[in-house]
């Protein structure tokens, strides 16, 4: 990928300051793409030395080989928002979950975004159906039962077809900006387990998970009972949490709340241990100093300050014009930091 290519969010924490920096010592420049390739072939040079063996090196380099693909193929597009959406390839085209993940796929696209889904059938089939061969991705996985891709993505250069299903896992995630689910099944739920796990832990940059039921359903507000019984109450999970996930069946709903999270803030990336978040307009002074307190527990010291671009991220100049909102995160407090960016939305 060139080095000026735009940054996915997830860039923000895969890509941290390198040691030096964040000791204070500045490097002449960040390492380089062409750098990091050296690392990749010194990498591979201590497989051979390390006698790895031929299954172990084999894995390796078919996920490297994916991820390659993968990366050139999203590049062309990193300009526009993406959905991943997920449920199960089981269901018929006359359901109501089907049905209701077709209009969400129409919905989202309408307002300018694209969706990935696992180009199989059933929901992923629907998603496509709604969004439309040219704002759909296809990361197909190869299964000893064939998948084939649904008729919307087959054959398109944005349909992508994977071995491993870690690699095909890593893009969901990697290039997504929000993640929606419609019933389905142990693949379903894993998906959703992860994201939410990956984003309470900071290994994701934060972004909108929905669960979304047919009209009147009642399979993610069983879930719910479930997490709020068995996970909340023993203490396995956080009030806080509750809110990095939304319950609901309603379509519209659904594509608000994935649209209405981006609509003041639009990205966030540590720099030199401070979370800076990047918004579209700046915050009105009654709003930054009620932040002081309502919000002071999600400060692992000082205060929150309102500032312009840090000279830190200078290799992103497509958004150095965005006022930020910079504070020292406690990062136990993810849901917290959610319930942050609904009130920066809500009344920035």
């Amino acid at each position: 990928m060139p080095e000026h290519a735009p940054k996915t969010p997830f860039d923000a924490l895969t890509d941290p300051d390198p040691p030096e920096q964040q000791l204070g010592r500045h490097l002449a420049a960040p390492p380089s793409v062409a750098d990091y390739a050296i690392q990749i072939k010194e990498t591979a040079d201590k497989l051979v030395r390390d006698q790895a063996s031929r299954g172990d090196v084999k894995m390796l380099a078919v996920a490297l080989k994916e991820l390659r693909y993968c990366l050139k193929v999203f590049a062309a597009y990193r300009g526009k928002r993406k959905v991943t959406v997920f449920g199960s390839a089981r269901t018929r085209p006359d359901h109501p979950a089907y049905r209701a993940a077709e209009e969400f796929g129409r919905q989202i696209a309408n307002a300018g975004w694209m969706v990935i889904t696992g180009a199989g059938n059933g929901i992923m089939e629907a998603g496509h159906k709604g969004a439309g061969r040219d704002n759909s991705f296809g990361l197909n996985i190869l299964l000893p039962f064939e998948q084939s891709a649904n008729p919307i993505v087959h054959g398109d250069p944005k349909l992508m077809t994977l071995r491993y299903f870690f690699t095909r896992k890593l893009m969901f995630i990697k290039e997504s900006d929000a993640v929606v689910l419609f019933p389905g099944g142990f693949g379903t739920h894993d998906e959703a387990f992860e994201a939410l796990t990956l984003i309470q832990t900071g290994k994701s940059h934060i972004f909108p998970i929905v669960l979304v039921d047919e009209p009147g359903g009642t399979y993610w507000r069983n879930w719910q009972r479930f997490i709020e019984a068995e996970l909340l109450d023993r203490g396995y999970i956080s009030a806080a949490d509750r809110f990095l996930y939304k319950v609901t069946d309603s379509v519209d709903d659904a594509v608000h709340t994935v649209t209405d999270f981006y609509r003041v803030y639009h990205s966030m990336r540590y720099v030199r241990g401070d979370l800076v978040l990047r918004l579209r307009s700046p915050l009105p002074d009654a709003v930054l100093e009620r932040f002081q307190t309502e919000f002071a527990d999600i400060l692992s010291g000082g205060r929150f300050q309102q500032t312009s671009a840090l000279p830190e991220e200078s290799n992103e100049p497509n958004l150095m014009a965005m006022p930020r909102l910079k504070f020292r995160f406690d990062r136990h407090m993810v849901g917290r930091l959610r319930q942050l960016i609904d009130v920066i939305n809500a009344e920035g």
